[in-house]
């Protein structure tokens, strides 16, 4: 049965009738080597890569070895309809050269987008960097990038196929006029997300609000049509990107120190003390190591209020850390009390004084007895 069989496959290419199967034999042989050459270089070079600290050579490496593969067997199983094309002349033969074309600048697509892809993940998880790595900026231009290659792409496959580009592009002017009125409000959505790429008023993760409208969190998201920002109170904000571009907004979690700005009110019994009360408080902050020094630094006696004798204190703090923030304001606070309690003074509270004339009272009390008597 085997003999019958290689007889009959030994005939078929020593048969008239089957010229091309010898050059259709020989091109799928070209192919299989060619693909196990592909295989074995990669891998090869990736055993090469992995003793590099090079990061950006594994990108390229494992975005390109799945389009390579393919990209062999694209040209092979080409030049086999191609022998086919010389031997026959069926119509379908006639689109192997386009398709080949467009299949491969579809191939190419994939490896640029793909190669995208890795560095915008590289760039996120690359840890140790001198410079912060902003992931709402990598993703943007990550997503332009593959835009534009993929509109690129689509242009070249629409020449290909014998497409005019010249009247896509007319058309696609007229008709983005129409879509910019359809969608005017998305436009606006996109270029405030655009804006807010570019000027960075704020990162992922920072801690932002807006004195013009009650936005107030922690941003999650920022997309090209809104930005998730999360409220302290655990909900979350969907706001249109367009909102910040006719907003102000602030950003503490920049700030480069948090404020202390307290008024302390002493009893009008220790005016005598104030003085020295001031003086050991801006002495006390001075030495404090928390306290930035170098930063605006006053505590001075300022108010005679109606039932105190006020002197302010306003410093910095050298952390911006919310809760360590209000950690230091609580021990500056209650060493301030000490202070005051050192110099046998007290805080001031709301008094009135009631002044009263004893001999008025006599007479009062007298008239009073005189009536019960």
């Amino acid at each position: 049965m085997d003999k019958e069989f290689l007889q009959t496959v030994l005939g078929l290419f020593q048969s008239d009738d089957f010229p091309w199967l010898w050059e259709v034999f020989v091109v799928v042989l070209l192919t299989l080597f060619a693909s196990y050459l592909v295989r074995f270089l990669f891998a090869r070079l990736e055993q090469q890569f992995k003793k590099t600290a090079n990061k950006w050579d594994d990108a390229i490496f494992a975005a390109g070895r799945k389009p390579a593969f393919l990209m062999v067997w694209l040209l092979g199983a080409s030049l086999v309809l191609d022998i086919l094309r010389a031997k026959s002349e069926a119509y379908i033969f006639t689109i192997v050269a386009p398709a080949r074309e467009v299949l491969v600048i579809i191939l190419l697509t994939w490896f640029l987008v793909r190669l995208v892809k890795r560095i915008e993940q590289q760039l996120i998880a690359e840890e140790g960097t001198e410079t912060p790595v902003d992931e709402a900026t990598i993703f943007a231009l990550g997503k332009l990038f593959r835009t534009a290659i993929i509109i690129t792409a689509s242009l070249m496959v629409l020449q290909t196929m014998g497409f005019s580009i010249s009247g896509v592009l007319a058309f696609g002017g007229v008709g983005g006029i129409a879509i910019g009125f359809a969608a005017k409000d998305l436009l606006a959505n996109f270029f405030g997300g655009l804006m807010v790429y570019l000027d960075r008023p704020f990162i992922i993760g920072d801690w932002i609000r807006s004195p013009d409208k009650q936005i107030e969190g922690t941003v999650e998201y920022i997309g090209w049509r809104q930005t998730r920002i999360r409220t302290f109170d655990q909900r979350p904000l969907y706001v249109p990107n367009s909102t910040f571009t006719q907003i102000a907004v602030e950003n503490p979690s920049r700030m480069l120190n948090r404020r202390i700005n307290e008024t302390i009110g002493l009893r009008y019994d220790d005016a005598d003390k104030v003085g020295a009360i001031v003086a050991d408080v801006k002495e006390y902050l001075l030495a404090n190591e928390d306290i930035d020094t170098e930063k605006t630094l006053m505590v001075n006696f300022n108010a005679f209020a109606a039932s105190s004798l006020d002197f302010f204190i306003y410093t910095f703090t050298k952390t911006t850390n919310w809760v360590e923030y209000h950690k230091i304001k609580q021990q500056v606070l209650l060493d301030i009390l000490a202070i005051i309690d050192k110099h046998g003074a007290d805080i001031a509270y709301p008094t009135s004084t009631l002044k009263v004339d004893p001999l008025q009272i006599a007479q009062q009390a007298a008239l009073s007895d005189s009536q019960s008597a």
